[in-house]
Order: C-alpha cells, then structure tokens, then sequence
C-alpha cells in the first residue's frame, strides 16, 4: 500500500519548498531515522528495485536505523518501484542533480545523509564506513573510487585517465585540499552541515559545489574507499543518452563553480606579489630617475610601476572580499575588519587623497607653465605620477571599506554572527 502526501503551497518551509513536489511514502515507513539515504532518480525502473534492496541491507549491516529518499523525476516506473521495496520518493520536476537535493532536504529526518546515484554503480551494501566516520564526528566523508576498486568497463577511459584526476588536482591546487576523487557520487555529510552549506547549483556541479564548500566551511573530513561498478546490461548511463558533448558540459560547469567559488586564489596573493612590484618600482623613483648598473629606470620605469600598484592593490581587495564572501566561520570577517576598521580607513583614504591631489596639481601647473608640454626630465612628473598613485589607491581604499562592511553585514545575515 501506498500513501502519498501532496504538498500544498506554503506548507513547508525552508530550501525546496516548492508547491510542485509531493511525497509518497509506504505503508510501513519508519518514523525515525539516523540515516537518510538520499538519491535523485531519472528513468531508473530497470535498477531502482535492486538499489533500494542494497540499501536496506547496508543499513541493517552497520547496525543503523535509516531511510532511503528517492528524488523521482521520471516518467517511467521508477516511483512505484521504488515505494513498494521500502523507500521513500519525493516526486518532483525534471530540474537537475543539484536541485533534487535542494528540494529534498526538508523531507530529511536523519540525522546524516548519505548520497549516491540509483543505477548501482555505488555498492550501498557497504555503506559501514560512512556511518562508522559520521559517527566519529566527521561532518563530510568522500568515497573514493582510487583508494577502493574501480571494475573494468565501470569508467571511460576520458574520465578515468583524465576528466577525473585533472579536476581533482585542480581543486586541491585552487582550495589547498587533499582529496582524491572530487567526482565520486558516494558521499556522507552531517544534515546540519549541509543545511549549513546552502547548495545553490542545479546540476552536475553540485558535486564539486559540496567539496570546495566544505573547505570553505572548514568541516572535518574523510575519505573512504569504495567500489565502483559497471553499468547493468542494457543500462544506459545519463552522460551516455545526454550525447557524447554531455561528459564535456558537465567538466565545463564543474571547472567554471570551482573558480567561481575559488575566486581568492586568482586575487589574493597574486595581487600582493604585484602590489609589492608595483611599489618596489614606484617608490624610489618618486624623486627622479635611478640608474643601476647598466639599468637606467626613468618615467616609463614609474608608469609601469603605477599600473602594477593599482593592479595589484585591487587584486587584493578583490581576494579579501572573495574571503568574506564564502565567510561560514566568521574567520575572515573579524581579521578584515580589525585590519580594515571603517573610521580609521576613510581618515586615512582621504589624507591621502589630499596629498595624491595636491602632487597631481603640482604637476598640473607644471603643464600649463611650460606651454601644455611635460618634460621626461623634469623631476615634477616623478612626483605627479606619485600624486597618481595615491589619488587612485586612496579611491580604491575607500570603496573597498564601503563594500567590506556591506558584505560583513551580508554575511553576519546568511552565515551567523562571527564566532
């Protein structure tokens, strides 16, 4: 027997409340729950029955009361199926990996969630490990397809050899991480912390969204081994029926949430390396031209150095406003605004300010005294070029602190009070 619940508009809140899903639940659903498997499913009827059994059988292997939720955007049997082994189905719109998650976690009871894919490709018989680590106090644990096994004719050698490891590294260059299979479908998370984490994206880059997320949020992680299995016969995967650009769409979005969300790694320090360069040509040109060695560093020399100054200055801006943007430990905010704080910053920007005018119009005067013509010789022009770099970095400076303090609030609002 199946009960289906229709969700009727306003009647649950929170992410994924959407007047469009409705859940099915069995007959015997259990009222409580430490586990909750959660899967979205496309079209699955030819594996969900199996899938939903494995289920069953890994959580009554590790000891552990726990559900499986089915996210149904299928038009075959799929739900059906699915309610009559034991589990729990979420119907909802054709509308994305990532968005099936959105939408499911209202419905999640247990207290930590494990996800996987429904074409049992992912052995949920062997779910142990995951519990036994959330159990420990782990708030993410990865599988890892490298430090398990991998069936022969499970991966295409494009996403074996390449697509996979590539990403991989590329994260742990962008994020300072470590993990070895950024790609796994199987992956355990505490329901607070992804609560806490606030997916935003709807497709296939939810995946590598939840891993660099979790550096961000600064959770306690670990990875375990798993195994990964070839397709059912007969089974088509969705990279395969999407066409053969889908494995190469999906690396595309992946690569573009990772430097979307990575932003400060291109900015930070980058921008303090060129900022410093910029200064170490400008400043000591600031009274005329120096010669050393066979180097002779004049005007161009300085103008190089003003454009490397205002480059790197707000490079930098941009990398602290990167940090505080993707701020889940508050960490970034206190150390930006205690460095940064808004009364002192503006006296300052706007002291020099003054000054950066009073030079440029030194050399001004200059220009109009010597019949609209600069002299490449003149030690006047050293000095407006200064006046140049202080009026644009003091602009720079205060819009930054205008911005700084609006995105602190912002984040006081979306990730808690600074701790």
């Amino acid at each position: 027997m199946i009960s289906t619940l229709e969700v009727a508009p306003g009647s649950v809140t929170g992410v994924g409340a959407d007047d469009e899903v409705r859940l099915m639940t069995p007959a015997d659903d259990a009222p409580e729950a430490e586990v909750s498997i959660v899967i979205p499913a496309l079209d699955e009827e030819m594996t969900i029955g199996h899938f939903v059994d494995w289920c069953k059988q890994g959580l009554a292997t590790a000891g552990v009361t726990g559900e499986v939720l089915i996210v149904d955007s299928s038009s075959d049997r799929t739900a059906e199926i699915a309610v009559s082994r034991g589990a729990r189905v979420l119907k909802t719109p054709r509308r994305g990996l990532g968005r099936a998650y959105i939408d499911a976690l209202p419905y999640v009871r247990g207290r930590y969630v494990l996800m996987g894919d429904a074409d049992c490709t992912y052995d949920f018989r062997e779910l142990r490990p995951f519990v036994e680590k959330l159990r420990q106090g782990y708030d993410f644990v990865m599988g890892s397809r490298w430090k398990g096994s991998i069936e022969p004719g499970s991966m295409p050698p494009l996403h074996r050899y390449l697509g996979t490891p590539l990403t991989t590294w590329m994260l742990n260059i962008v994020y300072s991480s470590r993990f070895s299979d950024i790609h796994c479908g199987m992956r355990g998370i505490s329901r607070d912390a992804l609560r806490r984490m606030g997916l935003q994206s709807q497709s296939w880059e939810y995946a590598s969204e939840m891993v660099l997320k979790s550096v961000h949020m600064r959770l306690r992680t670990a990875e375990v081994p798993v195994r990964f299995l070839k397709d059912r016969e007969g089974r088509l995967s969705h990279h395969k029926r999407a066409g053969w650009l889908s494995p190469f769409q999906a690396a595309w979005i992946n690569v573009r949430a990772m430097f979307v969300y990575g932003a400060e790694f291109f900015t930070f320090r980058p921008g303090l390396v060129i900022f410093a360069l910029g200064l170490l040509l400008t400043l000591p040109l600031a009274v005329g031209p120096v010669t050393v060695g066979p180097v002779h560093f004049s005007l161009h020399w300085m103008l190089l150095g003003l454009t490397l100054t205002v480059v790197g200055l707000q490079s930098f801006y941009v990398g602290c406003l990167a940090q505080v943007l993707h701020d889940y430990t508050g960490m970034a905010r206190k150390r930006w605004l205690r460095a940064f704080p808004y009364t002192r910053t503006v006296v300052i920007s706007g002291a020099a300010f003054l000054g950066g005018f009073t030079m440029a119009l030194i050399l001004v005067v200059e220009y109009v005294q010597s019949g609209l013509a600069l002299s490449a010789a003149s030690r006047i022009a050293y000095v407006g070029v200064l006046g140049l770099v202080l009026l644009i970095g003091s602009f720079l400076t205060f819009t930054f602190v205008l911005l700084l303090h609006a995105l602190a609030l912002r984040s006081d609002t979306v990730y808690g009070p600074q701790r």
